[in-house]
């Protein structure tokens, strides 16, 4: 039968809360309400158990208290500032973005690769269309950039690649390592940060809406180049009231749909009916961007922006589904692409061992081999 342990039911609860799992679904606590309520004590396997499902150490399980987890970097929320405090969705996806940030940082010291010249070369006190000039310089874009593509959607995944070919790291998930069953919160945030001169990390929640999801990019290159780490909620495509916050905003909004441009073209391309829509071919970027950019140059009221967008988010959110698609592009999605290659490589000529690549991707004996093959077939590697 097993000998029986005590353990503080407030641990139980942390535990079950920070890995999001199913009670009922877990054959290992089938008896998780006895627990709590002291009515019965777990046997050591049962707490094995739950340590693999929560993926914490075994030892935690035997603390006194529930360990107090917060972020390594500030949460800035929309009209309540900064935070620590996160869910165990968000601190689990941080943890495993800085886990890789780390391992491809030694890999392109090792390679001999140099620091990245922008990271950190701008100021909160710069002029935000300098800098996002500038941004568009680093990235090889010109000004008028997005207008060479069909739609926003094209232009967005092209900006993703030059992101990437920059030496960022972008990461794009809607769920915790893989677990479709753990969804990220869009609401608690939209993306963040993980400034690092080597391997500097982007993360995108990919449960927002693809129109908004453009402007959550720009708004993290104006962190790399400011040279601070965060997570945002972004909610409306606002900023927090921090100051850091209010440049990257300006920065990122500057850098997709210039001022000087949309005021002069505000007067020819917007219509009654359908103020957003011409204006947003223009530029190739969605409505929603244009609306918000519209709001900062005080073309529309606060009410007529908040109005629009969620008439738009309603619309939009009936189209799409990010959680479909094939398997292993969701996979190059999360991991990106320079992450992706670097990793296959390194173990293919055998410079590391399959066990750290597994662990490192997530993809495990024949996963992985589909998903080397995956990446050759799509011409990545």
């Amino acid at each position: 039968m097993g000998v029986r342990v005590d353990v503080n039911p407030d641990v139980l609860r942390w535990a079950i809360e920070r890995a999001r799992i199913w009670t009922k679904d877990e054959k290992n606590l089938k008896n998780y309400d006895e627990w709590i309520k002291g009515r019965k004590r777990p046997t050591l396997k049962q707490l094995e158990g739950l340590a693999r499902s929560a993926k914490i150490p075994l030892g935690y399980l035997f603390l006194d208290s529930p360990p107090k987890e917060e972020l390594p970097i500030p949460l800035f929320r929309t009209g309540k500032g900064e935070t620590r405090k996160a869910s165990p969705g968000l601190l689990e996806v941080v943890r495993t973005a800085r886990r890789r940030q780390v391992w491809m940082r030694e890999y392109r010291v090792e390679m001999g690769y140099p620091p990245l010249e922008f990271v950190g070369s701008a100021s909160i006190k710069d002029n935000p269309e300098v800098v996002a000039e500038d941004i568009r310089r680093k990235l090889g874009l010109k000004k008028t950039w997005a207008r060479e593509f069909k739609s926003w959607e094209e232009a967005y995944r092209y900006l993703r690649k030059k992101v990437e070919d920059a030496g960022i790291m972008v990461s794009i998930s809607s769920i915790v390592n893989n677990n479709t069953r753990w969804k990220l919160n869009v609401e608690e945030f939209r993306g963040f940060v993980l400034v690092d001169e080597y391997a500097p990390l982007v993360f995108i929640n990919a449960n927002d809406f693809k129109a908004a999801q453009i402007f959550t990019l720009a708004h993290e290159l104006a962190h790399i180049w400011l040279g601070e780490s965060a997570a945002f909620d972004l909610r409306e495509l606002q900023p927090s009231g921090d100051e850091l916050e209010i440049a990257c905003d300006r920065i990122a909004a500057e850098f997709l749909v210039p001022s000087e441009t949309l005021r002069r073209d505000w007067k020819t391309l917007q219509k009654p009916d359908d103020p957003f829509e011409e204006l947003a071919k223009a530029y190739r970027v969605s409505q929603i961007v244009v609306a918000r950019r519209a709001l900062d140059l005080k073309l529309i009221t606060p009410g007529e922006f908040h109005s629009f967008y969620e008439t738009y988010r309603s619309r939009v959110r009936k189209k799409e589904n990010s959680g479909g698609g094939d398997f292993y592009l969701r996979r190059v999605m999360e991991l990106g692409r320079p992450f992706s290659v670097a990793v296959v490589s390194t173990v293919m000529s055998g410079k590391i061992l399959y066990r750290e690549a597994y662990e490192l991707t997530g993809l495990y004996g024949t996963k992985f081999d589909r998903f080397v093959e995956f990446l050759k077939k799509e011409g990545i590697l």
